[in-house]
């Protein structure tokens, strides 16, 4: 199969979870594929098949939850699971904007082999190539996805030439949250299996792929665990804890090898992230951490916000960056658009897969109007908000042999307490104390600091508590106390800002929201003199606070996973581990990576655009190249001619790295090379495990003051693994 050898692929990667192309399939087709008597979709693999689950074609195990759940939640989770953003079974599922996401997912795939054949980028979006069953043993250890309980390896490749799972129910793919479908565009007379999978991705396939929310959100369960992660049962399940442990970046570069610049970038991607505006494409590199969800329409605090047709309402803020801002309800409707649902109007507005063309909004009255999967996925809104607010915590000490991490010592686990109480709980709860609000500044303040002591010893603190305020924090602040100071790639993300693809999706009030400031942002070539970068306004640069709930099994930590050991390894000692450490370096900020989490080309490798090819270096920072805002190259001309002229001589990048590190010295001609490369860097921000360290420190004098004793330090992390 020909490779993705070029930056520009970095936006077609798409936002779901399972890319592939003929790489996942371990061996040639079988002859079977060459038989020209093929039945139809739905009288072979779904013949006979009439279970459904709130009316969606499929199975859920009724008893997988562990707790008990009403009949509206019940609903909710078969949608949860199982709905796809529209019926792809129903009367005209062809029909434009109608079908569900599988019809988006199809267009997806035709669209980039196009894409390829003009342009030479060789693009494969192919989620039935990625299925091969005869790698079902290893698909979690490869990619993190989780199966299908109820499915089984094949035995032999199926009547149109595809090795598939063998499922109870049909539909289901053998992974969790991608489903099947028969194609009604099949046509017998044509399919070639083989040339479908390496030459012509227009042929049309027997069937159609279609992602749930699921996709990324079911996980394993961190209090009961399976024995066998490639083999798990549905009691291992937990339906919207967030899968950390997918392998986003592994999926993405299949096919790739270490010379091209975009295998890094892929290899790089830590797990258990996504990168959300890979459809819509932002040119940011900026992946981060898919959500645990709960207490959704309950315990989760809302904030008055002007919306955009002037109403103010309470929202609730939905996204890293708090974005999703004008109701629960809309922020879901947009998840399920942004993989596929309505997808005809959303191509029409955004140059998807490339995010070269300008965006355009969304249209929400359009899609209430012409868009028969808006309406499908919105009346069962309500039903998935009753299932993703039921779940529980998942407490340590329910977990197999989960007491033997909690600390006995009475007066230890009070001191934890306290500390949370003095420097926690005003951010990370959605409690009170009496004659407070989630507003302003006075929560903040030193004189708090008894009221919030006397709300958190409370026995009842932790009940129903998000252990977030949900509150939009900048980056920066002259306030240490707010001041997040996190990586900010994911923060400056400009999908939902005024005239981009999701303005609709996001509040008046969050538009308006003025720049964070000019910062000096470390400078991984030349520690001495910072990068200079100043947040634009309207909405970019900021952070709200994520809930801690169960965060003992949920490390890594920060927005993007990078603080802490990633072990892959979901039984409960593994996700202790993996929070010791990472809580260790929350707390001992010395003890992070620091300039060593940066993302670096750790072999010499080549990045291709266009006409243009460069020798990338080893050492080269990955965001120094794959934060370049293209379409504003190619909109205005600008980039592709600096670099051409900048870069004619491949070596030069070599030489300039080297020049960078001190290595060679600098030239006029490379002097000048540094700038152009940094003024179409969107965030030229490299460090990936720093911030959230003067939170713990009311004294701003000297960030490397420890306000914090060790003793408090230890006694804190023990009260962490009881939330």
């Amino acid at each position: 199969m020909k490779k993705i050898n070029t930056l520009l692929v970095c936006p077609i990667a798409i936002l779901a979870v399972i890319i592939g192309g003929c790489d996942s399939q371990p061996e040639p087709r079988s002859p079977a594929s060459q038989d020209s008597s093929y039945p139809k979709p739905f009288e072979y693999r779904f013949a006979g098949y009439d279970k459904e689950c709130a009316g969606i074609p499929g199975y859920l195990d009724p008893y997988h939850y562990g707790y008990d759940l009403t009949a509206e939640e019940k609903r909710g989770a078969c949608t949860w699971y199982l709905w796809v953003g529209g019926d792809p079974m129903g009367e005209n599922p062809s029909q434009s904007n109608g079908g569900g996401n599988p019809h988006f997912w199809r267009e997806a795939e035709a669209r980039t082999w196009k894409i390829a054949k003009v342009s030479g980028l060789q693009v494969n979006l192919n989620f039935i190539a990625f299925l091969d069953s005869r790698v079902r043993d290893e698909r979690f250890e490869r990619f993190g996805v989780i199966n299908d309980p109820d499915c089984k390896k094949a035995s032999e490749p199926d009547a149109y030439g595809l090795w598939l799972d063998e499922c109870k129910d049909p539909y289901s793919s053998g992974v969790m949250g991608l489903r099947l479908f028969p194609n009604q565009n099949f046509d017998p007379e044509k399919w070639d299996t083989q040339k479908y999978l390496e030459e012509d991705a227009t042929i049309e396939p027997p069937y159609l792929t279609g992602l749930t929310c699921g996709i990324c959100h079911i996980a394993f369960n961190p209090v009961n665990p399976p024995e066998d992660p490639e083999h798990p049962e549905w009691e291992n399940f937990a339906g919207a804890f967030g899968n950390q442990y997918i392998k986003e970046g592994a999926l993405f570069g299949q096919g790739l090898k270490k010379e091209d610049f975009l295998y890094w970038v892929y290899a790089k991607q830590p797990a258990g992230t996504s990168d959300t505006s890979r459809i819509s494409m932002d040119f940011i590199d900026n992946p981060n951490a898919i959500n645990s969800i709960f207490y959704i329409t309950s315990a989760r605090p809302t904030y008055e916000e002007v919306m955009n047709d002037g109403a103010t309402r309470k929202v609730p803020h939905v996204l890293k960056d708090g974005s999703d801002s004008v109701g629960a309800g809309g922020a879901a409707l947009r998840v399920y658009v942004n993989i596929g649902t309505c997808g005809d109007h959303r191509m029409s507005v955004d140059d998807t897969f490339l995010g070269i063309k300008p965006q355009r909004p969304f249209d929400l009255e359009k899609a209430e109007a012409e868009c028969e999967d808006w309406r499908l996925t919105a009346a069962r809104m309500d039903d998935a908000a009753a299932f993703l607010n039921s779940p529980p915590p998942f407490k340590l000490k329910d977990a197999p042999g989960g007491e033997e991490y909690l600390t006995k010592d009475g007066e230890k686990l009070n001191l934890g307490k306290k500390v949370f109480a003095q420097y926690c709980a005003r951010c990370h709860s959605s409690k009170l104390p009496e004659g407070y609000t989630h507003e302003g500044m006075k929560k903040h303040s030193e004189a708090a600091k008894d009221d919030w002591v006397k709300l958190v010893m409370s026995d009842d603190f932790l009940k129903r508590n998000f252990l977030s305020d949900d509150r939009r924090y900048p980056l920066y602040s002259d306030d240490p106390s707010i001041a997040i100071g996190t990586n900010a790639a994911r923060a400056v993300a400009s999908n939902a800002t005024e005239g981009h693809v999701w303005q609709n999706f996001s509040s008046k009030t969050y538009k308006e929201l003025p720049s964070v400031g000019k910062v000096a942002l470390y400078n991984p070539f030349n520690a001495d003199k910072p990068i200079q970068y100043e947040f634009p306004a309207g909405g970019r640069g900021y952070y709200r606070t994520p809930s801690l709930i169960s965060v003992w099994a949920t490390a890594p930590l920060l927005h993007n996973n990078m603080l802490g050991i990633y072990n892959h390894d979901p039984s409960v000692k593994g996700r202790v581990d993996a929070f010791m450490d990472a809580a260790e370096k929350l707390l001992w900020p010395e003890k992070r990576l620091g300039p060593d989490s940066i993302k670096v080309t750790p072999v010499d490798s080549y990045l291709r655009f266009r006409s243009l090819e460069v020798r990338v270096p080893a050492g080269t920072p990955i965001k120094l190249l794959a934060n370049m805002d293209l379409s504003r190259a190619v909109e205005k001309k600008e980039l592709l001619g600096d670099l051409r002229e900048a870069l004619k001589d491949p070596a030069r990048l070599v030489k300039l790295v080297k020049a960078l590190k001190g290595q060679e010295q600098f030239d006029d001609e490379l002097k000048k090379l540094v700038p152009k490369l940094l003024r179409y860097n969107q965030i030229p921000d490299f460090v990936e495990d720093k911030g959230h360290n003067t939170h713990i420190c009311r004294d701003s004098s000297d960030e490397k003051i420890a306000c914090l004793s060790d003793e408090e330090k230890w006694a804190l992390i023990e009260y962490l693994k009881l939330l």
